[in-house]
């Protein structure tokens, strides 16, 4: 027997939940959600740290193109259809009390991503959406009267008026293939968002131990990034590394993940530096240099840090080398590692790569080649840094992809 919908939804992540939710609100008769697995929305569950980071506030479209290393400007015009405010409205207007914390992002007031995955399961099961596991796609075929054919690897066949592709990213090229066919074009699919390996790192014993603000870039390069930086017991991580990894990520892909790292663990420029170190020699002559912390870092990096410029336990500042002096300068502003390698950050991975966006209108997210094929969330050639950005994509994509889909049907 072959399955007949009107709207076939690939994948049941962020964006097809809300894709799948806006085609039948928009009236469709037969929404369906495939998914290869036997779990949906896993990502929303882990996301935050199990708290799901909703979004983050930004006022303005233009505020939101700045944090995405692949799409950027592009989507803008998406945006300024559905933003972030427009985000929170649809989840606060399901009861869900949201949150803006001091670096903005948003979460649930409950503080449990089983919120804002209930509620897409409520407003999905409301507006008659299906939900299939263990149903891979591994071929769709346009129908030359209209419509798709979706071969399944099982070996089942279903026919749908609209599809919309809600995959999210492949780790390979290969995972492409099937929309490649199509005559998609894609871009080479390599992992953004993660943490930097310093296998030799000096800070291996300062693990758990970080900075509000600081700073990390490439020497060399024109990738830095500025935040909270978090020593592990690999290297590093917090924002500050997480959001480097995504804008530099394609270079980084290409050096094979070997490169020096310079971080400012004073989160201040030199000049500042060198006066805030000169005032302690003159203000505080008698104070023992190691015992006095600067620039507010933990006590024990800030020995680290004393230990590296080879000043002794007992060293006043009105005894500090001009020498030594400068070495704690630069071990402040410019702390320099060797990075060998990355790490998945936390349960979240991130691609850059997927449809390149030149291939779908970006009003409504339907394939500029393909009729009828829409495309939403990670399969396109978009990331954006840590803090809901992803998310905010998801949500756009998807109730632009839904929404107009459904509203094809009529």
């Amino acid at each position: 027997m072959i399955e007949s919908y009107d709207i076939v939804v690939i994948g049941g992540g962020a964006a097809g939940f809300f894709a799948a939710i806006h085609a039948a609100n928009a009236s469709a008769n037969s929404v369906v959600i495939l998914e290869k697995t036997n779990k949906v929305l896993t990502k929303v569950a882990v996301s935050g740290g199990g708290r799901c980071n909703v979004t983050h506030d930004c006022n303005y479209p233009s505020q939101l193109v700045e944090n995405y290393p692949r799409g950027g400007k592009k989507l803008r015009k998406s945006f300024e259809l559905f933003d972030a405010k427009s985000t929170q409205n649809w989840f606060e207007n399901r009861e869900i009390q949201l949150k803006t914390e001091s670096d903005g992002r948003v979460f649930p007031v409950s503080d449990n991503s089983k919120t804002i995955v209930d509620a897409l399961w409520h407003a999905a099961e409301e507006n008659g959406v299906k939900v299939h596991y263990k149903r891979e796609v591994a071929k769709i075929t346009m129908i030359e009267d209209g419509g798709f054919r979706l071969e399944l690897s099982s070996g089942d066949q279903i026919l749908a008026a609209k599809v919309i592709v809600t995959t999210g990213g492949f780790n390979k090229i290969g995972g492409y293939q099937w929309l490649k066919d199509l005559g998609l074009k894609i871009a080479k699919p390599v992992p953004s968002l993660f943490t930097f390996n310093v296998p030799d790192s000096e800070m291996k014993d300062l693990m758990g131990l970080s900075v509000s603000q600081g700073g990390v870039q490439i020497p060399g390069t024109k990738w830095k990034s500025e935040g909270p930086v978090l020593i592990t017991h690999w290297g590093f991580s917090a924002p500050a590394v997480i959001k480097l990894s995504a804008w530099a990520a394609i270079y980084l892909n290409e050096i094979n993940y070997k490169f020096p790292i310079l971080i400012n663990w004073a989160g201040a420029g030199e000049p500042f530096v060198r006066e805030e170190i000169s005032g302690m020699r003159q203000k505080h002559p008698l104070k023992v240099v190691v015992s006095n912390p600067m620039f507010g870092l933990p006590a024990r990096l800030w020995e680290k840090l004393c230990a590296m410029a080879e000043i002794s336990a007992n060293l006043k500042f009105a005894d500090l080398p001009a020498k030594k002096a400068n070495k704690l300068m630069e071990n402040l502003v410019r702390c320099g590692f060797n990075v060998s390698g990355k790490t998945t950050f936390k349960e979240e991975f991130v691609t850059c790569g997927g449809v390149e966006l030149d291939a779908v209108n970006l009003l409504t997210f339907e394939s500029k080649k393909v009729p009828g094929l829409y495309l939403a969330g990670e399969v396109l050639n978009v990331d954006g840094i840590t803090g809901g950005f992803n998310f905010q994509h998801a949500w756009t994509s998807g109730y632009l992809a839904g929404k107009n889909a459904g509203e094809s049907l009529h």
